[in-house]
């Protein structure tokens, strides 16, 4: 179309067409594209302007500029000259629904000589329609955060009452339909068996290892999964980022949390504000919490270098039990010139005896005599025996599942193989062309189903097969001499690791008594993972009785050492000596 005079005087006005909805549940049932764009082109033909481009954005919130088709829009606005020399909407809400940016961006086509028209809220530039312009986005601003407080309003109790709220899900779970409230299909989320004995193996090897190796950081597991082609959802390789977001996220354990980060600034939200969907879980809640708290042990954001790797044996773990301070290194020299190193309660130190009266301890003598108790009482074969007979109750419980979960994989294999057989049937029979664009991707994907399934039912297989042996008390004698033979050895990097596997907590309550208190969880995986066998691997949670009593939950245990009358007289002493 030639530009031609529309006032006797100016040439026609080149119009740009903007057609924006938010979601594509809008393109279909609110103000569709196609409508928009009827009624704009209708305006441009009664205005005697030219329409010379369209910017169409069909799924895309006003409330920023990442836009794609917005930001051409106003780079063809901005140039010298400009492309058009009017920008065409609807209503000033397709343009920006944020007040500010709204202003800056009419501010900057102004500059440029391009003017911004609503067909449905015309306005002058006088000093009263710029007011008016203001007033109505400045209400479209409100509207959109009034819509986006119910909307998320509305999926949280969606996601409370169990329903999926759309994205894609986790990896060990697919989404299912769960039944249907008027003409919307509310859907949830089950475990799917090709992906969730991944997931599992990569808890087993962050609690457990495999057998040949103790507890596995996130860089060993991902490299051991890529070594033995076990690949992600996607067909990819797996990296420390993937392992961690499967070792920390609660959807495992059975409970899915949504809206917990803001969806602009990233940012976390407070707990307070997380909506918790029930789902089916994958791993225990207790095999899930104690990966959380070896990951944060092992944190040097929380837990500094020296309690890691540290040479003192309890650094970290031994409290005051006056005032539950940390029990912190102090050294004092003796009268025959030695140096002393002990325990101290680091809230005297800092406070004197207003804070706390304090203990200071012999370290030698402290350490000695924790590694004393755990090897004659905790480390007895009998004690074990009995916690090995508890496992063996579970041990077919879990055996049943775990073939429950090889059935369900070698069924989907076949199906995929049969599948795949019906392809090549098609083929053969002329019925589907082999140059069929979309053939080779299909018989890849049915393949890739097929050989992971194969693969995952034979790695489960494997775990069961391994539970098979009866445990003897020859077996427990090795178990228990393998334990100990770990806590005494002074060379090893491990001893600390080993230690803090047995017990979480020491507290000290006098010269001659301390209190030992951890997880009965880390206690069964710290002996399944010494050498004494894979008799964990069920990962069962534990309760024993004789004299380890539970503290507020069944997964706790805790003792009182009383040292022998003997050990408590030279505990005096020596501290007796530090202090002089």
């Amino acid at each position: 179309m030639s530009r031609k005079s529309t006032a006797g005087a100016g040439v026609q006005t080149r119009a740009a067409l903007y057609l924006r909805v938010s979601t594509g549940r809008q393109a279909v049932n609110d103000l569709s594209i196609p409508d928009q764009r009827r009624q704009l082109e209708a305006y441009c033909e009664a205005k005697g302007w030219e329409a010379t481009a369209e910017y169409v954005e069909p799924g895309n919130t006003a409330t920023d500029d990442r836009r794609p088709s917005f930001q051409s829009m106003i780079e063809a606005a901005l140039t010298k000259p400009p492309a058009f020399d009017v920008i065409v909407v609807h209503s000033f809400s397709r343009f920006f629904r944020d007040q500010f940016q709204f202003e800056f961006y009419v501010r900057k086509l102004a500059k440029n000589g391009v003017r911004l028209v609503s067909i449905t809220q015309e306005l002058g530039d006088d000093p009263m329609s710029v007011m008016m312009r203001q007033i109505m986005t400045l209400f479209d601003e409100y509207q959109s955060r009034e819509n986006a407080k119910h909307t998320l309003r509305a999926m949280k109790e969606n996601a409370r009452q169990g329903f999926w709220n759309g994205a894609r899900p986790p990896i060990g779970y697919r989404i299912v339909a769960a039944e249907q409230r008027g003409a919307k299909i509310k859907k949830t989320l089950e475990i799917d068996p090709l992906q969730a004995e991944t997931v599992r193996t990569i808890y087993r090897w962050a609690l457990t290892g495999d057998g040949a190796q103790g507890p596995m950081g996130l860089k060993t597991i991902a490299t051991r999964l890529n070594d033995q082609n076990v690949r992600t959802r996607d067909g990819g390789r797996w990296g420390i980022s993937a392992v961690h977001q499967i070792l920390t996220r609660s959807t495992y354990m059975g409970e899915h949390r949504f809206n917990t980060r803001d969806h602009k600034t990233k940012a976390p939200k407070p707990e307070a504000e997380h909506a918790i969907m029930a789902v089916p879980a994958i791993v225990s809640k207790a095999d899930h919490e104690a990966v959380r708290a070896r990951l944060t042990s092992r944190n040097p954001k929380w837990t500094p270098p020296r309690v890691s790797t540290g040479p003192n044996l309890l650094t970290g773990i031994c409290f005051c039990g006056a005032c539950g301070g940390a029990m912190t290194l102090r050294t004092g020299k003796g009268s025959a010139g030695g140096q002393y190193r002990y325990y101290a309660c680091s809230t005297k130190a800092r406070m004197g005896e207003a804070g706390c009266k304090g203990l200071a301890v012999p370290m030698h003598k402290l350490d000695d005599a924790i590694i004393d108790h755990l090897e004659s009482r905790l480390l007895d074969p009998h004690r074990l025996a009995a916690l090995m007979a508890q496992l063996l109750d579970r041990r077919e419980e879990w055996a049943d599942q775990r073939r429950s979960h090889i059935a369900e994989m070698r069924k989907r294999a076949t199906e995929a193989d049969a599948k795949l057989n019906r392809l090549y049937e098609a083929i053969e029979n002329g019925l589907l062309s082999p140059d069929d664009a979309s053939l080779k991707d299909r018989v890849a994907e049915l393949s890739g189903i097929r050989d992971q399934a194969r693969a995952d039912a034979e790695r489960i297989s494997a775990s069961v097969d391994r539970l098979a042996p009866t445990i003897t008390s020859d077996a427990l004698n090795r178990f228990a001499s393998a334990a100990r033979r770990k806590l005494r050895d002074r060379t090893s990097g491990y001893r600390r690791d080993h230690l803090r596997a047995l017990t979480q907590r020491v507290e000290v309550i006098s010269k001659t008594e301390a209190r030992i208190i951890g997880s009965r969880t880390e206690l069964l995986r710290a002996l399944a993972s010494s050498g004494g066998g894979d008799y964990a691997a069920s990962g069962g949670v534990l309760s024993f009785k004789p004299k380890w009593r539970a503290r507020n939950d069944s997964n706790t245990y805790r003792h009182t050492h009383n040292l022998a009358a003997s050990e408590a007289a030279r505990w005096q002493v020596s501290t007796k000596q530090s202090n002089r």
